[in-house]
């Protein structure tokens, strides 16, 4: 190969590299946004009962998911997976804590919680962190742990400040921080995962909507059975699009960004929360609250200017 042609072939390396982190920064940049406007979409579902909500959420989206596999060509991977003793004792325990994400954050945007909502993401990658030097042996540098000291600060002055524990917060964050430990466990695409973890809430949820339709108890129903109005139950289908295609979006992005873009760009979603909590909700922005936020801003300002020192020194 002459020099002329190997330059070329690098350009073009290089030019499709790039190409490739401007695809992976709009996918995630696009899910991340969508995730942030998931409390304006829940809350035009706010007269429906949560668990109807997240059995609907459950059902739509398997559809949603199936119909991706099926296009895409991935059922060997779920058969696969299924087979698999260890991987599927795993997805029965991130299937278990997704859900008490997913029924938590609908409760809090249809109950007004949106701000402690919002706190629990900003809390996540710290509990990250956490979970990472309890369960993988990783270990904390003094900014990592200084960052996770501010953040249980915040959580102890919201308990005193408010006389109670902010859980809504706690379980958002927790809740999705074990899920993504899970997760680590099992090579599986994001889709492949969705796939059995709502195969997995299927018949559950499936059943549910069915007693719900029977009984005459569904919301929009009439005593003698009758199913969703059209506009309700759009938006119900809807929430498969809003649970699936960002997680896809995600995977998508995650594949060609750093860890430390991703990183950054996860508090896209929670500041979008913020902002609609109090411009759009009108929810109360208390002292104890502002006193919680300063501290978890600060603290993740420290950990994602420590993520940025350490990428530099690598690079160097």
């Amino acid at each position: 190969m002459t020099d002329s042609s190997a330059n070329n072939a690098t350009s073009t390396s290089i030019a499709a590299a790039k190409k490739d982190r401007q695809q992976g920064l709009l996918a995630a940049l696009s899910a991340f946004l969508l995730w942030g406007v998931f409390p304006l979409y829940f809350k035009l579902l706010g007269d429906i009962p949560v668990l109807e909500i997240l059995a609907n959420r459950i059902v739509w989206s398997l559809l949603l998911v199936l119909i991706i596999i099926t296009f895409t060509g991935r059922f060997s991977r779920v058969f696969a997976a299924l087979k698999d003793r260890k991987t599927m004792l795993i997805f029965l325990a991130s299937t278990s804590v997704i859900a008490l994400n997913w029924v938590t954050f609908v409760w809090a945007i249809t109950n007004d919680r949106v701000l402690e909502a919002s706190l629990g993401y900003y809390i996540n990658p710290l509990v990250n962190v956490g979970l990472g030097m309890l369960f993988l042996g990783e270990r904390l540098n003094r900014w990592q742990g200084l960052a996770i000291g501010l953040a249980t600060l915040a959580v102890l002055i919201m308990t005193v400040l408010m006389g109670s524990l902010p859980w809504v917060s706690l379980v958002l964050g927790f809740s999705f921080g074990f899920y993504g430990l899970l997760r680590k466990k099992v090579q599986a695409e994001s889709v492949v995962g969705l796939t059995i973890e709502t195969g997995l809430l299927f018949p559950i949820s499936f059943a549910y909507i069915g007693y719900l339709t029977l009984s005459g108890t569904l919301h929009g129903g009439s005593l003698s059975g009758q199913f969703y109005e059209i506009d309700t139950l759009l938006l119900l289908a809807g929430t498969g699009f809003v649970t699936a295609v960002p997680l896809i979006l995600f995977s998508f992005g995650a594949q060609r960004l750093r860890l430390t873009t991703v990183g950054i760009l996860q508090y896209v979603a929670p500041t979008m929360h913020i902002i609609w909590a109090i411009f759009i909700f009108k929810e109360d922005f208390s002292q104890a609250q502002f006193a919680a936020f300063s501290l978890i801003w600060a603290g993740l300002l420290i950990y994602t200017w420590d993520g940025l020192r350490s990428r530099g020194r690598k690079s160097s």
